[in-house]
């Protein structure tokens, strides 16, 4: 599978930034700006006005229900003092639900206060019975950590909140078992350390009644196909134990909640979604950089295609002005490294202004340190910072009070995910902007010059499939490893269980007894939950032996190759070795002028087909495939101009892959007739993949980072001209089913954005892609329409 990688491009120096006062000398939020003022005054700084819409979105008032009757007083007072007079009636109607029995997930909006629907049954009935206990689940442990503070501050008696997660001391940990009674934990931690534990935890388990799952529209793909299993072992062992807890899910707005919940525990959901919460407005900005002069752009001549300017620079100017005047803002960034560029060009454009100023600017992402990550928090709570380059580890329900302005560098892959990024913004009834600065990319140009595709759909629905025979074995096999399978689990772990089960005994995994089915081997499964192809690989810094973070082993290919460089809280290092056995890479401290970007190949080879349309001359496949894909070579490019330097060739294995895909064919004659010329059918080919791949996300819960293709003027498996996507995870993650299921929809949106480009011969805003290990060569833009005219004239509506 192919990665983006971004370019460490640094700022020009900023004479034009003009702090306000307040910024250089108070730890608190500047002046508060008029979301149009602040807009306008951000749009005066370019050249050509990059806003291509502006939607705004009206204030709404709040409807409050009286406190549930069940809510003791002392808990009302608790809430009291934390400013919640009474509930909003969606927080009222949940809680009522779960405290009667209900499984319910409560779908709404940000900020619309989902918390709340669940801690009133879960503290209720801690209340009413010291023996209860809660178990409460969150994707990250930034939200695990924001919700310890907000249940620690009730100060209750009796309820003794602790998290239990990677992070917490050894000391802790036998504490926490035996006395908290609202342990915060997640997923990974329920896998590898509770679940496995579960004799050391039979006294919660037993008493076990509520299970929270916190921000549950996270668990999709491959990652919550293996959630749904954890929730499933967890169930097991709480009928091991004698309880059965009431399951209360939390989600941001989205396509069908009861289903994708129920899909998530394996038990019948309730929904609540109609948000009652009050509303500050926010004014939503569609933001498109400039195109780069021809002086910028790269002196190859292959890559004389128009080249906007980067949406990373762009997000750290903007996020530079908004600083300087005073106005706490988030910058969401697609990548790490990308956040690390947007937070170090952010503070080099400030303290050129003003000394000292870029300070109250800092990057926050996954594979910091534990001690790291809770100082940013605290800075940023507390306003000591006025800016944040954030990865999606601060999207997801951390109450970030007072932020004025929201960045969302890249469209983040859904709606659903766009909107609690924007939402992150105005909290607690505040006016709020939020501005979606674009990528070069074909998706992100489609959507600002479609603000309908924005604004007027719905959110999608969650995409996962827990009967993944890749995810379900290995998920067999660590319940057996708790305790041995019967019959009877057969039904809890739902289709594909009984011949998963066999294929672990042919394989010598488990045996089978008149009993049941044992785990054999004396060590546990290793199954990671994230997908993420091994264990993640350690940054060390090879001088001192400091440890400076963790990438995931997927990703090492490509961000840890020798000779990459890799950014660190703004300080720029080179690999020096990655050594793939031990987990480990080695860099030194050193400030290239360049950037440097993987190139990998990939083969494709169809293993088995199960759907097809034969449309003619077109045929539309979904099957399963075998990928191998091998990073072979980098680039290094001038982080002024974008210019390569040169490519230099790496020595790294190839990796295989068996997914899901979806692919369709044409005829020759059908490519000629259409005026395809033989030898530009590769380039026509290779533009529609690009652009196919880039639009995908529009119809699926996915991203470019979650999806792959190849394209090809004559595949042995298909004896025909072919365009392969598929889905980037072993066994698929049911991205490649929604876009068969979905495919005129799909291509019709990538053959408009294609043609409605200005564009002459195609770009990065059309056809080109940044993850192309072929280095986007051939690609012909004019024979990609007629590729997809073909298909589209032949394919059923």
């Amino acid at each position: 599978m192919t990665h983006d990688s971004f370019s460490s491009a640094r700022l020009a120096p900023r004479h034009d930034l003009k702090p306000s006062t307040s910024a250089t000398v108070s730890a608190g939020a500047g002046p508060r700006h008029a979301p149009a003022e602040l807009l306008a005054r951000l749009r005066a700084r370019a050249d050509a006005d990059p806003v291509t819409h502006v939607e705004r979105v009206p204030a709404r008032a709040g409807v409050p229900a009286p406190w549930p009757q069940w809510v003791p007083e002392e808990l009302r007072a608790a809430f009291a003092g934390r400013g919640v007079v009474a509930p909003w009636r969606h927080q009222a109607e949940a809680a009522a639900l779960a405290y009667d029995g209900q499984h319910v997930v409560v779908a709404t909006g940000t900020a619309s206060g989902k918390s709340l629907a669940y801690q009133m049954p879960a503290l209720a009935t801690l209340l009413a019975d010291p023996r209860a206990t809660v178990l409460y689940l969150a994707p990250t442990k930034a939200l695990a950590a924001d919700q310890l503070r907000a249940v620690t501050e009730l100060e209750l008696e009796g309820v003794r909140p602790a998290c239990y997660d990677g992070d917490t001391p050894r000391a802790e940990r036998e504490w926490i078992r035996r006395h908290s009674r609202f342990v915060l934990t997640n997923p990974d931690m329920l896998h590898h350390g509770i679940l496995p534990g579960h004799g050391q935890w039979s006294g919660f388990l037993r008493r076990l009644t509520y299970v929270v799952i916190d921000e549950c529209h996270t668990y999709r793909g491959v990652f919550g196909s293996h959630v749904a299993h954890v929730l499933r072992r967890l169930r097991r062992q709480c009928a091991r134990f004698g309880s059965a807890p009431v399951f209360v899910l939390a989600s941001a707005t989205s396509g069908d909640p009861a289903t994708a919940a129920e899909r998530l525990t394996g038990l019948p959901v309730a929904a609540v979604t109609e948000d009652t919460s009050p509303r500050g407005g926010v004014t939503f900005a569609l933001w498109e950089p400039p195109l780069l002069p021809s002086a910028d752009t790269s002196s190859d001549a292959a890559d004389l295609a128009p080249v906007r300017r980067s949406a990373l620079r762009e997000t750290a100017d903007l996020l530079a002005d908004t600083v300087a005047a005073g106005v706490r803002s988030l910058a969401f960034v697609r990548s790490r490294r990308g956040a690390e560029v947007v937070a170090a060009n952010t503070r080099r454009a400030l303290d050129e202004a003003v000394p000292g100023l870029g300070d109250r600017v800092a990057a926050y992402r996954g594979g910091y340190l534990r001690e790291e990550r809770r100082e940013l928090e605290r800075a940023l709570l507390h306003g000591d910072l006025l800016g944040l380059a954030s990865t999606n580890a601060l999207e997801l329900g951390v109450d970030l009070v007072g932020l004025d302005a929201v960045l969302i560098c890249g469209y983040p892959g859904t709606r659903a995910s766009l909107w609690q990024q924007a939402g992150r913004a105005g909290r607690s009834g505040q006016e709020a902007l939020a501005v979606l600065v674009a990528r070069d990319d074909p998706l992100d140009t489609y959507l600002v010059h479609h603000p309908e595709a924005v604004f007027g759909r719905p959110v999608e629905a969650t995409v996962l499939d827990p009967a993944n025979p890749y995810v379900l074995a290995p998920q067999l096999a660590c319940a057996a490893a708790e305790a041995p399978l019967t019959p009877a689990d057969l039904a809890l772990f739902g289709d594909g269980a009984k011949e998963a089960i066999d294929q672990l005994v042919a394989t010598g995994a488990l045996r089978q007894r008149p009993t049941g089915w044992y785990w054999r081997h004396r060590e546990r499964p290793q199954v990671d939950l994230r997908g993420e192809d091994g264990a993640p690989v350690v940054v060390v810094e090879a001088a001192t032996g400091r440890l400076l973070g963790t990438v995931d082993g997927g990703s090492s290919h490509f961000l840890l190759h020798p000779g990459a460089v890799y950014l660190h809280q703004g300080v720029s290092y080179v690999v020096d070795e990655l050594d793939l056995v031990d987990g480990c890479a080695l860099v030194h401290v050193e400030e290239p002028d360049c950037s440097t970007h993987a190139r990998d190949v990939t083969d494709v080879s169809v293993v088995s087909v199960r759907s097809y349309v034969d449309a003619g001359p077109v045929g539309m496949f979904l099957g399963e495939v075998d990928v191998t894909s091998q990073v072979v070579s980098y680039q290094r490019r001038r982080i002024a101009t974008g210019e390569v330097i040169d490519t230099r060739p790496l020595d790294l294995p190839a990796r295989e892959l068996r997914t899901v895909a979806v692919w369709f064919t044409l005829s020759p004659e059908s490519l000629a007739a259409a005026g395809v010329d033989p030898g530009d059918v590769p380039g026509g080919l290779h533009a529609a993949e690009h652009a196919a791949i880039g639009l995908l996300p529009l119809i699926a819960t996915c991203d470019r980072w979650d999806i792959g293709g190849l394209s090809t003027a004559l595949h042995p498996d298909t004896e025909a001209p072919t365009v392969f996507v598929y889905d980037g995870h072993p066994g698929g993650a049911g991205f490649a089913e929604r876009a068969y299921g979905t495919a005129a929809t799909w291509l019709r949106a990538t053959r408009d954005a294609i043609a409605e480009c200005a564009c002459e011969a195609g770009c990065p805003s059309c056809v080109q892609s940044p993850k192309c290990g072929n280095g986007n060569n051939p690609l012909s833009k004019a024979d990609a329409v007629r590729v997809l005219d073909v298909v589209l004239a032949n394919l059923p509506s």
